[in-house]
This record gives structure tokens, C-alpha cells and sequence, in this order.
């Protein structure tokens, strides 16, 4: 046994790259399972729901509940319901990030004028066009959150502008930052984590390959924290950054090497 009730791990760059699963993460799955750590997949991907986690990691023979995946589009749905139960969400984000806020009780609207809410994240489709769309729902300040800070994103074959991109060039227009960001590393997502998994932090590992979302959720939430370098991070990262993890693994297969 370990230390540890709980585990909270990232999915890309941390169990798949693209849909290819990384080497060693059976072998680290496994160990965190013989450990008894309860698991919870969280990603910072706005565009996608836990079905879609299930349906991944299967043909890899990884099952996943979908109750234990929460996303930044689930956990930014959830939010905003219950924040903003009566108003309209302007979205800068996928289609598929809107059908999951409408789910969720979530009204959208593509007027920008009838925006009560804006709520800014990756769209493969941005434009100038959208960006002008975007600032005129925003001039009436309005509550602006964001799915995620995620400025780039792994790809197969290297990585693409993310959340974050498109965050700062709204805020860019807007003259202001968004008031919360709503997926990792923010309280809102920790709490989510937290409750989901009925472990207090200070029993949850959090294991993932961005120290600035995956390493700030764990260390702000007192939880334990380590960086693997499958995915964004390098050791060149680690040495300049201001965020350190509590342990440093080459890939989540290396995990047994802390555990009790």
C-alpha cells in the first residue's frame, strides 16, 4: 500500500499522445492500481467529454468509468450552470464544446449582443472575424471566463496553439484579463477533483506533464505532485521554472519507483 488514497492524472501527453499510448503506462497504471490509489482522469481538452476518454484508452485495454473523468469542458459546464443558471454564454470555442454546455443546462447564444457570459477557449475555426465578434460581446463587461490556460497543445506530430492563444489575444482586445479561468490549475477544477473523488487532497497524488496546469493544481491544493517528460515538459522547463513537481519521471510507467 501507499501513501496515497487517490490519483489524479493528465491523459494527454501524460497516458496517450495523439491517440497512441505512451510507453510504460500500462506498467504504471497497474502499480498505482496494486497501490490502491482510486483514479481519476482529468484533461484540460475543451473540446471533449468523459464518454470520449472511455472510448479512447479502451482499444488500448485501459477501462475508464466515465464518472471518473472529469475535463475543462465538463468542470467549465458545471460551473457555469450553476453560476449562471439563468443566463446566455457567448462561446469562442468548438461545437463540440457548446454541446456540451448545452447538456449541462448551459443556454448559449451567437449574438453578441444578448451575451451575458462569455466564455473563451480553442477554436480550430478563429478568425479576425471571430475575434471582432468576441470584442463586442465582451464591451459591456461582462463575466469572461476560460476553459484553460493551455497555450499549445501535443499533437502527433508536435503541437498546436491552444485555450491559451486565444485567451490572450481576446484579452488583447478586451483590455482585461478573464475573471477565472475554469479548468487546471484553478481552485474551481481542484474542488471538482476533490469532490469527485471523496479523498482529501492531502491523500492525492496528481501526476501529469505541464507544471504551469497539472503541477499548480496539485501544489496550490496541497496535493502531492509529479511531472512526467512525455509530453510539453523538458528538463530544461524544470530548471527555469518557479512551479516544481515533488517527483520528476521520465514516464508514468516510473511511478512505482515512490510508491510505498
Amino acid at each position: 500500500m501507499t501513501e496515497y488514497e487517490a490519483v489524479i492524472l493528465d491523459v494527454d501527453g501524460t497516458i496517450v499522445r495523439g491517440e497512441s499510448l505512451i510507453p510504460g503506462v500500462t506498467d504504471g497504471l497497474r502499480a498505482l492500481e496494486e497501490a490502491g490509489c482510486s483514479r481519476l482522469l482529468f484533461s484540460n481538452n475543451p473540446t471533449r467529454g468523459a464518454d470520449h476518454y472511455a472510448e479512447l484508452l479502451e482499444p488500448h485495454g485501459i477501462a475508464v468509468d466515465p464518472e471518473r473523468v472529469l475535463t475543462s469542458a465538463t468542470v467549465s459546464a458545471a460551473y457555469l450552470a450553476e453560476t449562471h443558471s439563468d443566463e446566455r454564454t457567448f462561446v469562442v470555442g468548438e461545437d463540440r464544446l457548446e454541446a456540451i454546455l448545452e447538456t449541462a443546462g448551459v443556454e448559449t447564444t451567437a449574438d453578441p449582443g444578448a451575451a451575458d457570459v462569455v466564455l473563451g477557449s480553442f477554436d480550430g475555426r478563429f478568425s479576425y472575424d471571430t475575434l471582432s465578434t468576441a470584442l463586442e460581446a465582451l464591451s459591456d463587461g461582462v463575466p469572461f471566463y476560460g476553459t484553460d490556460p493551455d497555450e499549445t497543445i501535443p499533437a502527433d506530430d508536435g503541437v498546436i496553439p491552444g485555450t491559451g492563444a486565444i485567451l490572450a489575444a481576446m484579452e488583447a482586445v478586451a483590455g482585461r484579463e478573464p475573471d477565472a479561468i475554469l479548468g487546471k490549475p484553478s481552485a474551481v477544477a481542484a474542488t471538482a477533483a476533490t469532490d469527485r473523488l471523496g479523498v482529501p487532497p492531502e491523500r492525492t497524488l496528481v501526476v501529469g506533464d505541464r507544471l504551469g496546469t497539472d503541477v499548480a493544481l496539485g501544489a496550490n491544493a496541497g496535493m502531492e505532485t509529479a511531472v512526467v517528460l512525455t509530453g510539453i515538459t523538458n528538463r530544461e522547463d524544470l530548471e527555469s521554472s518557479t512551479v516544481e513537481p515533488d517527483h520528476v519521471l521520465g514516464s508514468l510507467g516510473e511511478v512505482e519507483t515512490f510508491l510505498e
